[in-house]
């Protein structure tokens, strides 16, 4: 699936949060998530500009992988996801594979959808706030001027592409 993304730092997710309120965004709650990112054994995922973690949400873990970023000013890129039955059991199998943890990134996520923009409202531990855009299955030029222009009414004024790992990594 084609997941087109912009991710803004903000200082001020309330502001943000009031002005989705008045445009009529609709809340879909509220998740605490952590996010343990899996080095390959033989492959460089950062010189690849993949990913491959696992989510636990609550009592529920995902694996997703995440492909190359499709452009150079959105976060744009193939997303796979897959409920996982047996988290422990897939994470040895990682292990025993020669996958390895790099790091785990942790944070509260508040998300609304507005039309057919997803807008989540994270607080990342070790980084602060972020406003992140998504929409899904849409033709990319068009998908990234439907979040570029939301991401105007909400008063952001820059991007992010870097990854949250990325962020925690360059900050050491």
């Amino acid at each position: 699936m084609l997941e087109i993304e912009i991710k803004c730092p903000c200082d001020d997710l309330a502001a943000v949060e009031s002005k989705l309120i008045g445009l009529g965004a609709k809340p879909l709650g509220e998740v605490q998530q952590a996010d343990v990112y899996l080095a390959h054994p033989c492959r460089d995922f950062g010189s690849t500009d993949e990913a491959l973690r696992l989510r636990r949400e609550g009592e529920e873990v995902t694996l997703h992988y995440k492909g190359p970023k499709l452009d150079k000013v959105s976060k744009s890129r193939e997303e796979i996801g897959a409920p996982l039955v047996k988290p422990e059991a897939v994470r040895t199998i990682f292990d025993r594979l020669g996958f390895r943890p790099v790091s785990e990134v942790r944070k509260s996520r508040r998300s609304f959808v507005l039309g057919e923009v997803e807008v989540s409202l994270d607080s990342v531990a070790g980084l602060g706030g972020f406003v992140e855009l998504e929409v899904q299955d849409r033709p990319l030029e068009e998908g990234r001027s439907m979040l570029f222009d939301l991401m105007k009414v909400l008063g952001l004024e820059r991007t992010e592409r870097r990854s949250y790992l990325e962020l925690l990594l360059e900050k050491g």
